[in-house]
C-alpha cells in the first residue's frame, strides 16, 4: 500500500485548561483568500474547450521604478476553439490576486488565427514590492470573440511570496484548467488525495485484545496542482499532527518530492491511543511545505475532525473543519476497519 509507514503513539492531556497549540501553528503564513469580485477573471466564457498547450513568460521587479512586470513571450500548441474554421484567436490576461479592482487586470494584444501566438510584450504594475509580495498571479489564455463570447484556454497561478526573483529568463509553463475554488471565490492551493481508517480497539479478535487501542491509519498518497513557486516547480513534503497533541510524538512527515507540482507521497502513518470516543474530539492536521534551507514555506493543509470549535469541552480556533473534512471524518467514524478515501482541497489555516 504505501512505500513508508510511521507508527505514533497519540497522547492526550485532558487535565489542561489550554491545550498548547505549538510552535507549528504560528508559522503557518495565513493568506487571505480571493476575493469573491474577482469572478471577473473568469467572466464571459462561453467556451467549453479542455486546457492544454504551454506559455513561456519572465517574471522582474524593477527597483527603480517600483514596477512589477510580466514578459509574456509566447504560447504554443493550444486548444481550438472554433473546431469548423479551425482558429482560435488567443490573447493573455493577467490579474494580481486578491485584488478587488479591476485594476488588477493587464491585457496583451489579441492574435488572430493561431495556436501558437507570439507575443513579446510587457505586461507592467505600478506596486511597493512589499505588497506584491502578497499577492498571487494569476495568468489566463483566452480566445477573443468579436461577440464577447470568450473561451477560456488555460491558466497558470504563481506565489509571489516565494518566487525566486533573481530568475529572470523566460521559461515555459503546463497550462492548466481552471481551478473550480478560485471561480467558487477561494484561494487554490491543490487538491490532496487520500484514504483514512478507524480500527477500534479489541476489533481485530486474536487474544490478547488487539490491538489494545484503537488506531488510526492516514495514507496520503498524492497532491495534485500545487502552487508554482520556482520555474522548476517545487520542493514539497506533508507535516501531520493529531491535534490537540502537538508535541513530537504527535508529529510525523513524509519525505521531500523535489521540483514536482503533482507530489506522489504514498506514504502512512499510524497513530495508536484512540480510544472511539477521542474521534470527536482530536483532529488530524496535514499540512504540505516547501522545503528550502532556510525556512519552509507553508502551501496549504486540510484539518480532519468535526470542525465543532470544541475540543474536550474547551474552545480551539484549529476545531475549524470545512463540510467536506467533516463528512469524510464522519465517514471513517461509522465505518470501522474500512478505508475510506477522499479527495480534499488544500486551504489556507
Amino acid at each position: 500500500e504505501s512505500d513508508t509507514a510511521s507508527e505514533v503513539s497519540f497522547q492526550l492531556n485532558r487535565h489542561k485548561k489550554t491545550p498548547s497549540t505549538g510552535s507549528h501553528s504560528s508559522d503557518m503564513a495565513s493568506v487571505s483568500s480571493v476575493s469573491g469580485s474577482v469572478l471577473s477573471v473568469y467572466s464571459g466564457d462561453f467556451g467549453s474547450v479542455d486546457a492544454q498547450g504551454t506559455v513561456e513568460f519572465a517574471l522582474d521587479y524593477d527597483e527603480k521604478n517600483r514596477e512589477f512586470q510580466v514578459h509574456v513571450s509566447q504560447c504554443k500548441d493550444l486548444a481550438v476553439v472554433d473546431e469548423k474554421k479551425g482558429r482560435s484567436d488567443p490573447y493573455v490576461k493577467t490579474y494580481l490576486l486578491p485584488d478587488k479592482s479591476r485594476m488588477g487586470k493587464r491585457k496583451t494584444s489579441v492574435k488572430k488565427r493561431t495556436v501558437n501566438p507570439i507575443y513579446n510584450e510587457v505586461l507592467r504594475y505600478k506596486i511597493e514590492k512589499m505588497v506584491l509580495l502578497i499577492q498571487k498571479l494569476n495568468l489566463s489564455v483566452w480566445h477573443n470573440d468579436p461577440l464577447g463570447r470568450n473561451s477560456f484556454l488555460g491558466e497558470i497561478e504563481i506565489d509571489l511570496a516565494s518566487w525566486d526573483w533573481s530568475n529572470r529568463k523566460l521559461n515555459w509553463y503546463p497550462l492548466k484548467p481552471r481551478s473550480l475554488s478560485a471561480v467558487n471565490g477561494v484561494d487554490h492551493r491543490g487538491v490532496m488525495s487520500l484514504s483514512i481508517k478507524y480500527v477500534p480497539p479489541g476489533s481485530l479478535g486474536k487474544w490478547p485484545k488487539n490491538p489494545p487501542s484503537g488506531e488510526v491509519h492516514i495514507w496520503v498518497k498524492d497532491v495534485k496542482d500545487l502552487l508554482q513557486l520556482r520555474p522548476s516547480g517545487v520542493d514539497s513534503f506533508v507535516k501531520c499532527y493529531v491535534l490537540p497533541d502537538t508535541s513530537k510524538k504527535s508529529y510525523q512527515k513524509t519525505r521531500v518530492i523535489k521540483r514536482d507540482t503533482n507530489p506522489v507521497f504514498n506514504h502512512t502513518i499510524v497513530y495508536d491511543g484512540f480510544h472511539t470516543e477521542d474521534l470527536k474530539d482530536a483532529c488530524v492536521e496535514l499540512t504540505v511545505w516547501d522545503h528550502e534551507k532556510l525556512t519552509n514555506h507553508f502551501l496549504g493543509g486540510i484539518r480532519l475532525g468535526l470542525g465543532t470549535g470544541l475540543s474536550y469541552g474547551i474552545s480551539v480556533d484549529w476545531m475549524d473543519s470545512t463540510q467536506e473534512e467533516v463528512a469524510f471524518w464522519q465517514e471513517m467514524m461509522l465505518a470501522a476497519n474500512e478505508w475510506i478515501e477522499g479527495l480534499l482541497p488544500l486551504r489556507s489555516l
